[in-house]
């Protein structure tokens, strides 16, 4: 049951934050949804790292889950990013809502990547051989 709290602690502060950063880019009616993409970006880069880091012995399995699940997952919005498609779809903006979703899954994922790495080299993980990064 303390794991809920610990979770809705971190969505909380997730929560806010995303909104905070909406207010501070909004999306004219009908116009690109820079906020999101920018969130989900940002999103994507820190729970790369942070899982990457958030290894067992050096943060404790409750501000793993305030975190990870909570923040990140209240800060995130996969919702969201689909309604802004099915927006834009609507309002005949196709390039715009194809460019959206092709930018977001690939940012993500590419992001998550990264923040990956970052986290790899900060614990002192050895490149493998092949590894681009």
């Amino acid at each position: 049951m303390k794991e809920l709290l610990y979770i809705g602690a971190g969505g909380f502060l997730g929560t806010l934050t995303r909104y905070a950063i909406q207010l501070a880019i909004p999306t004219v009616h009908g116009g690109f949804p820079w906020a999101v993409l920018l969130i989900n970006a940002i999103g994507s880069l820190f729970l790369g790292w942070f899982f990457t880091i958030a290894v067992p012995g050096k943060i404790t399995p409750q501000l793993r889950l305030a975190i990870g699940t909570g923040f990140t997952g209240a800060f995130t919005t996969f919702s969201t990013l689909t309604l802004d498609i099915v927006r834009l779809s609507e309002g005949g903006e196709w390039v715009n809502a194809a460019l959206y979703m092709i930018v977001s899954l690939l940012a993500g994922l590419m992001l998550c990547a990264l923040g990956m790495s970052i986290g790899q080299r900060m614990l002192g993980v050895p490149r493998q051989e092949g590894d681009a990064s």
